[in-house]
């Protein structure tokens, strides 16, 4: 049979390795010879739950993730930990300090986009403590409207002893995503908090969806949870992985005895942790895949590999995209020195030009490439499965386009 596959350069879900999905296919039928489909297997059977202990070591191993945290498998998306960790947090900082109202507590936000403005929307929504904006990205963009930046570190401003503070890695941004560029390690300022008494214990609170198990967490042990979406390098939709310390583990009944707002038990890591994330079934077929495409980064040499192999990748395509823009065809949409590994997104600019860029690309067996439905653009995702040579491929089209269209231009 002939393969129709083409390059996918979506955001979300994103591309996966063929040969993995290969492999899936056959678990689909015999996972791990019990003559039973992963689908059909139990959660609990002695298979999956070796499965499910493997998984997890590959992900402790390959992040270094210290004995101090504990990792979980769970549902919701990033869009559910934004609840998650407000409640479990504020119960945790109600048993710190017992006495505090709760205008007396607070939640420090950094917004650097619009999944951090989602999760500080829905800190206010769900009430029980201030919920104070550390820094906003906006008021350092061009127009004073767009998230297009990363800010100065000296523009961060954190409460004394707040609940959470809370950041998103590769951040999107109305269509834009960012982190740090490949002369920086991070753009959060964790030398500032570091400066703090008992900074090992920080609240520290991070959603890495699209950036995770590309490249290495800078002081991932600092942390107090890590969440992230599979979709992006690791898996396919419907698994969440939660690395959270363990001090951040606490009885969320007691605390709501004290006066927090009781958890529901589906988000309280508690009970994640105490159940090794099959309190209930979790997302079997997902932590599957998960699982063989982690097998499949230790064989390549796990982090190492891919932070190399992901730095390449987008400075060949934004080398290619300044190109564009110094022949007036390009426009980026986020300031030099901003720009993500992972989503390299910018305009086309001229009457139609988005339109025959996206049309030329698909003839060549590129998909994926528009932007945000409320912004458009275009956005190139690089996320782990997209190679080298597909990122060879993507070059030379643009490089083609930018040709072509120059060529239209009157001198």
């Amino acid at each position: 049979m002939t393969s129709t596959r083409v390059i996918n350069f979506g955001a979300g879900p994103s591309a996966l390795p063929q040969s993995v999905l290969e492999k899936a296919a056959e678990g689909l039928l015999n996972f791990e010879s019990t003559g039973i489909g992963i689908g059909e297997i139990s959660h609990r059977s002695k298979e999956f739950s070796a499965f499910l202990a493997r998984t997890e070591s590959l992900i402790r191993s390959q992040l270094n993730v210290p004995p101090t945290h504990h990792i979980i498998f769970t549902q919701g998306g990033g869009t559910g930990q934004f609840s998650a960790v407000v409640y479990n947090m504020l119960a945790r900082h109600r048993l710190l300090h017992p006495d505090l109202r709760d205008d007396q507590r607070t939640l420090d936000y950094v917004l650097t986009g619009s999944w951090s403005k989602k999760a500080h929307e829905e800190a206010i929504r769900l009430g029980g403590a201030n919920v104070h904006v550390a820094v906003d990205a906006r008021s350092y963009s061009k127009d004073g409207k767009a998230f297009d930046n990363i800010p100065p570190h000296a523009e961060y401003t954190f409460s004394r002893d707040p609940a959470m503070i809370y950041y998103c890695d590769n951040e999107t941004v109305d269509g834009v995503q960012f982190s740090s560029d490949s002369n920086a390690p991070t753009f959060f300022p964790f030398e500032l908090l570091k400066r703090r008494a008992n900074s090992a214990l920080l609240p520290l609170v991070a959603d890495y969806s699209s950036s995770f198990m590309s490249r290495p967490i800078p002081y991932l042990a600092e942390h107090a949870v890590i969440f992230a979406g599979a979709q992006k390098n690791l898996g396919p939709a419907g698994l969440t992985i939660v690395i959270m310390r363990q001090d951040c583990i606490v009885d969320v009944d007691v605390a709501a005895k004290l006066g927090a707002a009781p958890v529901p038990k589906m988000i309280a890591y508690n009970t994640l942790a105490d159940s090794k994330s099959i309190y209930n079934t979790p997302p079997v077929i997902p932590i599957y895949i998960a699982g063989l495409v982690l097998e499949r980064m230790a064989e390549l040499g796990g982090l190492t590999y891919f932070e190399d192999l992901n730095k390449r990748k987008a400075e060949k395509v934004y080398a290619a995209v300044r190109a564009g823009e110094e022949g007036g065809i390009f426009q980026s949409k986020v300031q030099q020195g901003s720009g993500s590994w992972m989503n390299v997104v910018f305009n086309i600019l001229g009457e139609g030009a988005e339109e025959r860029f996206l049309a030329g690309a698909e003839k060549e067996g590129m998909k994926g490439l528009k932007g945000h439905r409320l912004v458009g653009g275009i956005r190139a995702s690089l996320y782990n499965a997209i190679t080298a040579q597909d990122v060879d491929k993507l070059v030379a089209y643009i490089d083609k386009f930018i040709d072509d269209e120059g060529n239209k231009i009157p001198s």
